[in-house]
């Protein structure tokens, strides 16, 4: 397999971030934007030289917005993609269908940053636009526990047959 773990380009008080924000939970949609359209790009470039049989996305936090955001622009690009707390605070438009595409969100009922209602608009959002959702909660917040990582891991060993 081809791992590839890109970094954001943008420093956020010494942090790595994928894009500008301009306070918790408030994104700057046009740097959102050229993120994005980077983002694609570079996705696109790796898939071109490496024809992989399958591309697989996974991020976390600020990773599972830039992920969502490009599903949502460039829904051919990955067969599946494991959202681990995103929190999109916007009506995203998606260009295409996700139809065919599995997505695993996983989430905290008491995420302080990523509020559960809003995780439940986004599951809404991706099965609205025809992907295979499957939403996997845990009690705590906004840290990674075992039973996301464990379907995270059922997810990927699924999508190799894709």
């Amino acid at each position: 397999a081809t791992i590839i773990s890109p970094r954001g380009d943008v420093s956020e008080q010494g942090a790595a971030r994928f894009f500008r924000r301009t306070g918790e939970g408030v994104y700057d949609m046009d740097d959102l934007a050229r993120a994005t359209g980077k983002m694609v790009g570079f996705v696109k470039a790796h898939v071109e030289a490496t024809t992989p049989s399958a591309v697989l996305g996974l991020g976390y936090s600020n990773g599972a917005n830039i992920l969502a955001s490009l599903v949502f622009e460039a829904p051919d690009l990955f067969e599946a993609a494991v959202l681990m707390h995103p929190l999109i605070p916007f009506e995203p438009e998606v260009k295409g269908s996700l139809a065919g595409r599995h997505i695993l969100v996983t989430a905290g009922r008491r995420d302080p940053i990523c509020p559960p209602n809003l995780t439940a608009r986004l599951e809404a959002y991706l099965r609205a636009d025809g992907a295979d959702v499957t939403v996997e909660w845990h009690e705590g917040g906004h840290e990674v526990r075992p039973n996301e990582i464990e379907a995270a891991r059922r997810l990927f060993a699924g999508a190799q047959g894709v």
